[in-house]
C-alpha cells in the first residue's frame, strides 16, 4: 500500500525536536582566536627578556660590588706602569684571601687619609636614614659615591721603616729597593727626603712618576699618620689594563721589583732555591743509599713485600 506523499505511515518514526544531530556542526563551540594566542606568546617573550634583563643587571651589580671594578686612570702620577686615561681592573676579592703586599698597586679612598684632591675632608654622606641606606648601597656597588679614590703602589706596610735616600735609593727596614723596572725612565727615588716608621693598620704608598705624585710623601704634615693611608680602606689591587687596545695587558709589578719591595735581593731568592733544591737531592740520595743498604743485608731466600 502506497503512503500518500506528505502522510507517514503508521510504524514511521517520528523526529524527536530535542536530540541533536552529530553530523550538525556546533554553533555554540568556541573558535581559537588565533590573534590573541600571538599576543600571549608575545607577552611571554617580553617577560622573559625582561628577567633576564634585570638578572644580568644584578649579577653585574654584584660582580662590580664584590669581585672586580673598572676604574679610570686620571693623572700621569702611574706613568709609565698606567697612563692617562687607562681602564684597570680591581680585584676587590684578593685582599679577602691574602693580605697586602709591598709592589702592589692599589687602589684606595681618601676618607681617613688625603680627603679629596684638593686636601678638603669627603663630603659626609646624607644624615636622613633612608637616604644614607640608599647612598651606602649606591657606593658599595660602585654606581655613585662621594668619596676620592686613589691608585698608588705599596712600599711600606705597617711596622716598616721606610727612608730616603740611602745611596740615592729609598730603603725599607734596611733593605735598598732596585726600582729601576717601574720607576718613571730617568727619574729619581725621590726628590725629597723622608724617615717613616710605618704606623699599624697603615700603609706608605708611592706612585711610579715620583717626580710629579703627589703620594704619602707629599702628605706628611697637615694629614694622619704621617701621610700613611687605612688598610682598611683600601678598595682592591689592579691587576690588568682592559684600555685602550694597545695597553692591554697586566698591571703586575715586575719580577726584580717584586723581590726587591719584598725586602728579599733576587740573588738571594735564587740562593735560597738552589740551596732547597741541593738539600732535597741529598735526602733522597741518602734515603737511596739506606734502601741499598737494606737490600744487601738481606738473606738471600728473603722476598720481601710487595707493593
Amino acid at each position: 500500500m502506497l503512503t500518500p506523499a506528505g502522510r507517514r505511515g503508521r510504524h514511521a518514526r517520528l523526529p524527536t525536536p530535542d536530540a541533536p544531530d552529530p553530523e550538525a556542526p556546533d554553533l555554540d563551540a568556541t573558535v581559537p582566536d588565533s590573534d590573541a594566542q600571538a599576543s600571549g606568546r608575545r607577552k611571554g617573550s617580553w617577560r622573559q627578556l625582561m628577567m633576564v634583563v634585570v638578572a644580568a643587571i644584578i649579577l653585574m651589580l654584584l660582580i662590580k660590588a664584590f669581585v672586580v671594578q673598572v676604574y679610570r686612570i686620571p693623572s700621569s702620577s702611574m706613568e709609565d706602569t698606567l697612563l692617562t686615561g687607562d681602564r684597570v681592573l680591581v680585584n676587590k676579592l684578593v685582599y679577602h684571601v691574602r693580605g697586602i703586599a709591598r709592589g702592589d698597586i692599589v687602589v684606595f679612598s681618601g676618607d681617613g687619609s688625603w680627603g679629596s684632591t684638593t686636601g678638603e675632608p669627603d663630603p659626609s654622606p646624607p644624615g636622613n636614614p633612608l637616604l644614607r641606606v640608599a647612598y651606602d648601597v649606591l657606593a658599595d656597588i660602585g654606581v655613585y659615591s662621594t668619596q676620592t679614590y686613589y691608585i698608588k703602589r705599596v712600599i711600606g706596610l705597617p711596622g716598616d721603616h721606610v727612608v730616603c735616600c740611602v745611596n740615592g735609593r729609598v730603603t725599607v727596614n734596611g733593605v735598598p729597593l732596585d726600582e729601576t723596572s717601574y720607576l718613571f725612565p730617568g727619574a729619581s727615588p725621590s726628590m725629597k727626603s723622608f724617615n717613616v716608621t710605618v704606623p699599624p693598620g697603615r700603609l706608605w704608598v708611592m706612585g711610579d712618576n715620583r717626580a710629579i705624585s703627589d703620594d704619602s710623601r707629599g702628605h706628611m704634615s697637615g694629614f694622619p699618620a704621617m701621610g700613611t693611608v687605612p688598610e682598611n680602606e683600601v678598595a682592591g689591587r689592579a691587576f690588568l689594563i682592559i684600555w685602550p687596545p694597545s695597553q692591554i695587558g697586566p698591571a703586575a709589578v715586575p719580577v726584580a721589583g717584586a723581590a726587591a719591595l719584598l725586602g728579599i735581593p733576587v740573588l738571594a731568592l735564587r740562593t735560597r732555591r738552589a740551596l732547597r733544591m741541593r738539600r732535597a737531592l741529598r735526602m733522597r740520595r741518602a734515603l737511596r743509599a739506606r734502601v741499598r743498604a737494606g737490600r744487601r743485608g738481606r738473606p738471600r731466600d728473603y722476598a720481601g713485600a710487595r707493593r
